[in-house]
């Protein structure tokens, strides 16, 4: 379901997106509209289902989880021990459950999943991919690939809420 987003939509998801702590009230200061438009705005995209929901980013070097690895892995297909038909779906249901995976992702091309793990070393993420990872049944390959430094990371939807909408309506109002 495709739903139009105005301008003021617009600029209070990119308002809330930057700070979800953000007030209603602080909100249509920022946009110079009323309170009650953006309550409404708020809670038909909230039903829409365009805001998913609110959450916390941590900061993973504050909580002794800086390194960060991307995992290519393929899947057999074949049950290890009784030669079953198994899938990907399957197979990711499986790692998701582990503490570790930060992302995971089916994927097309040689590669049959993409997965994103954070953990306090090298050594860690390395005991992760020996000793978890490459346990579960039905992984035949894994290719891991450490992150030097990751220029930009975000949440943020920032290319379907157009700035120049944003700032035709931001002010000075903090």
């Amino acid at each position: 379901m495709n739903v139009k987003l105005d301008e003021k939509d617009q600029a209070i998801l990119r308002l809330i997106q930057e700070n979800s702590k953000l007030t209603a009230n602080q909100i249509a200061k920022k946009i110079n509209i009323p309170i009650t438009t953006v309550f409404a705005k708020i809670k038909r995209m909230e039903e829409t289902g365009i805001i998913k929901q609110y959450r916390a980013i941590l900061n993973p070097e504050k909580l002794n989880l800086a390194t960060t690895a991307f995992i290519l892995a393929t899947v057999s297909y074949e049950n290890k021990t009784d030669g079953t038909h198994i899938t990907q779906r399957e197979i990711v249901k499986e790692i998701v459950k582990l503490a570790e995976v930060q992302e995971a992702h089916i994927i097309t091309g040689d590669w049959d999943l993409l997965i994103k793990v954070r953990a306090e070393n090298v050594d860690a993420i390395g005991k992760f991919v020996v000793d978890k990872l490459r346990r579960i049944n039905g992984l035949q390959k894994t290719l891991t690939c450490m992150i030097f430094e990751t220029v930009k990371e975000t949440t943020c939807l920032s290319w379907v809420v157009k700035k120049e909408s944003f700032e035709t309506f931001q002010t000075d109002v903090e």
